[in-house]
């Protein structure tokens, strides 16, 4: 994907470094408690100093040379899906587009929905309209998922904002009060159909970046690699050696591939109905 040059989101809430993520402050009311649990159990108090020292000196460490280039790389793809939606809302929907904002953050953070953490990989809170990403994701995508490229990150971005765009359309919400009172089974039947629609919605970014002409050969094939790759059926495959289909929450490999195909051919939202 052509991105050097180009038009950077400001929509950006960059909180790597910071000092957040949960970790105790040096002097501040959480240390003083620990120390004096620490003395209750006859510990040494030194010992707790020394670990949170060393935590802060962790999280204060400045972020790589290439992290802060998959950080400008993330704004650019931001700043497309901007681009993207505001022109499909207008067109489209005959809607005004409300802009989210993205966190980038390293190990942990706060979001409106809970902890952000990056073992839970990037999501998309409702609560306070925000995208949480940890850039080792980025990592995660090349070696433990094998879907390297930039364009599979964009992909993760899109979709993450594709959760943006049905909850400006009430579509999240539909699908929660639905989800009230069911089996688990059926919610997670209704959790696949959400996820595959945010697909469908990243694959529709696509084809508006494929007009634009920043698109470059292997871009798509490296997002079906990465929807292929986060697949139910192959992480649980993968993980415990079957794959038990009630469980499913974001769709099977194959269904998240066609769905981003069918937006990236189609760029038409309404052609995005996972839920028939």
């Amino acid at each position: 994907m052509r991105w050097l040059g180009r038009r950077a989101s400001g929509n950006v809430d960059d909180r790597r470094g910071s000092g957040m993520g949960g970790k105790i402050a040096l002097g501040g009311v959480g240390t003083i408690i620990v120390i004096v649990l620490t003395l209750v159990m006859g510990g040494d108090p030194s010992d707790v100093i020394n670990v949170i020292s060393n935590n802060q000196t962790q999280q204060a460490a400045p972020p790589t040379a290439e992290e802060n280039e998959q950080a400008e790389f993330i704004k650019v793809v931001l700043a497309d899906t901007e681009d993207a939606w505001n022109k499909i809302f207008a067109e489209q929907l005959n809607k005004k587009y409300e802009e989210p904002v993205l966190v980038l953050f390293t190990g942990t953070d706060q979001s409106g929905c809970g902890t952000a953490s990056a073992a839970t990989g990037p999501f998309y809170c409702p609560a306070d309209r925000k995208v949480y990403i940890d850039l080792s994701f980025y990592n995660d995508l090349k070696q433990r998922f094998d879907a390297p490229g930039d364009f599979a990150m964009a992909y993760v971005v899109a979709h993450e904002v594709g959760h943006h765009v049905q909850n400006l359309l009430g579509t999240a919400a539909k699908v929660r009060q639905q989800q009230s009172g069911l089996s688990e089974k059926e919610v997670n039947a209704l959790s696949v159909r959400l996820e595959l629609q945010a697909d469908f919605y990243a694959g529709v970014w696509a084809h508006y970046n494929q007009k634009l002409g920043v698109l470059e050969p292997g871009d798509i094939e490296e997002a079906l690699t990465a929807a292929n790759a986060i697949g139910d059926d192959r992480l649980q495959k993968e993980a415990n050696g079957r794959v038990v289909p009630d469980a499913f929450t974001h769709g099977t490999s194959e269904q998240r591939m066609y769905w981003f195909k069918k937006g990236y051919e189609t760029g038409d939202i309404s052609q995005g109905n996972t839920f028939e």
